[in-house]
């Protein structure tokens, strides 16, 4: 395939919820099923690995020191990876062995933080199966402020990808207008956005970064249903008492750089969604704005970003 094409494939999955082990089985075979049809790029939603925190307002998780919501937590810590352990080295050999970049939305428990809090990171894996970036999100939204960690600006990076340049962000930090320009000034034009899945958050947010960028963007949502939670579930019988049917829906898509659906958002439905890409578009959109370009004022307003990985304790 040409390099100003791309294959992509968006991975509408649900997790082995809670459940690290299974739910890498499960990557593992969508990145296999990709594979066969010749993705060069596949993306996984946030916290897919093992799931999003749903519990936190179905068990009334603000109660403070609420026997349940700890128990529930613990699980959730026990469930997550810990990177430098190599606990993704299956993964990142499946994407070397296909020649295949990876976004996965990971539940990090940061070995440089202490190892006991977890954040919600996004992981790049390139083609030759090597981690380049890790991004732990810069702020929890809400509820998951009660069990998330916030992250710091080391992950604000781009990779190049055949003649894309890729960079992404977890969930509601793409409203956030200053990492966002941190990725357009790196010379981001595919954008990945990640999210726990609803067609809600990705409708309206997908199509304004495209538009604002003059880029590709592509939303990758989870699926999440009542029948997804696992019966060895810490506290299951009161999760499913407030649960609803449909806890995340999908909502995966693709814009394309003048703001018009690529692939509209695919609701209720899991499996992969597939489409190529034309670097050409973005030149061609980038005519008459370019937000960090010719339409930009850095000797009026500039952009200061710490990148530096934060932790408690530094050795010399």
């Amino acid at each position: 395939m040409s390099s100003n094409l791309l294959k992509v494939a968006l991975a509408q999955i649900a997790p082995v919820w809670l459940n690290k082990e299974l739910t890498i089985q499960k990557i593992e075979q969508t990145i296999n099923d990709a594979a066969k049809e010749n993705a060069e790029l596949i993306v996984f939603g946030e916290a897919l690995l093992p799931g999003y925190p749903f519990w936190v307002e179905l068990v009334n998780g603000a109660t403070f020191n609420s026997p349940i919501t700890k128990e529930l937590h613990a699980h959730y810590v026990s469930n997550s990876i810990m990177i430098e352990k190599g606990e993704l080295n299956s993964i990142c050999a499946l994407a070397k062995q296909h020649q295949m970049a990876i976004y996965l939305g990971v539940m990090e428990r940061a070995q440089n933080r202490g190892g006991h809090s977890i954040y919600a990171s996004l992981a790049y894996i390139d083609q030759n199966g090597e981690i380049k970036s890790v991004h732990r999100k810069l702020q929890p939204t809400y509820e998951e402020r009660l069990t998330w960690a916030p992250g710091d600006g080391n992950g604000l990076q781009v990779h190049s990808l055949k003649e894309f340049t890729v960079g992404g962000l977890n969930c509601w930090e793409n409203w956030m207008p200053l990492p966002r320009t941190a990725l357009y000034g790196l010379g981001e034009n595919l954008h990945i956005a990640v999210w726990p899945g609803s067609d809600f958050n990705t409708k309206d947010i997908t199509r304004f970064i495209a538009r604002e960028s003059r880029s590709y963007v592509i939303s990758v949502s989870s699926m999440m249903t009542k029948n997804d939670f696992p019966k060895d579930t810490p506290h299951l019988d009161k999760i499913l008492t407030e649960a609803k049917d449909t806890l995340a829906n999908g909502g995966s898509c693709i814009a394309g750089p003048d703001g018009e659906w690529v692939v509209e958002p695919v609701v209720d439905k899991e499996g992969l969604i597939y489409q190529t890409l034309d670097f050409s578009r973005i030149y061609q959109e980038r005519q008459n704005f370019d937000p960090v370009g010719h339409y930009s004022r850095p000797d009026v307003t500039k952009l200061h970003v710490n990148r530096d990985r934060q932790s408690t304790v530094e050795f010399d």
